[in-house]
């Protein structure tokens, strides 16, 4: 009979802000996750009010950029839905972007306009630039790391994904 080896449990701590580095084995996942994810989603969306932009309107004209084809408005809505707010967030962002300007249509596909285009560039470059500034001292090689570790997590109580 072929024996196992178990990788001992460490007991969950309380979540705990000032937590040394020695303790971070102890620390509950989803608070700090959570914790990550507001910090960075709040600096994103504040700097996208600035100029007057929302963080789901980048979402679309990210989408419809590229390909012969642009997609249709259901198509937008499959794919960016599980990311927004509500069911019906998207489909608001594409009435908005097609108000502003910045989406057109031909048929049932939507296209980028030339403005649509030039604000995509300037979020691409915000967002860039705030990319730089939260991974500010952290390798590639740590942040792979990290998102495979998040990944297998993930995959640990939701089963793995298909793609």
């Amino acid at each position: 009979m072929e024996q196992q080896t178990r990788t001992p449990l460490t007991d969950q701590a309380p979540a705990d802000p000032a937590a040394t580095d020695d303790m971070l084995a102890t620390q509950p996942i989803g608070y700090w996750s959570g914790l990550a994810h507001t910090a960075v989603t709040r600096r994103l969306r504040d700097a996208m009010a600035r100029i007057d932009v929302t963080q789901p309107q980048y979402w679309v004209l990210n989408r419809v950029h590229g390909g012969a084809a642009g997609p249709t408005r259901e198509e937008v809505v499959a794919q960016l839905g599980p990311l927004a707010d509500g069911p019906r967030d998207i489909s608001r962002v594409v009435d908005q972007l097609l108000h502003r300007g910045w989406l057109g249509q031909d048929g049932q596909r939507l296209r980028l306009t030339d403005d649509g285009e030039a604000a995509r560039v300037r979020l691409r470059e915000l967002v860039t630039g705030l990319r730089a500034e939260v991974h500010r001292g952290i390798s590639d090689a740590e942040y792979v790391a990290a998102l495979k570790v998040l990944r297998t997590m993930v995959a640990n109580v939701e089963g793995p994904r298909t793609v």
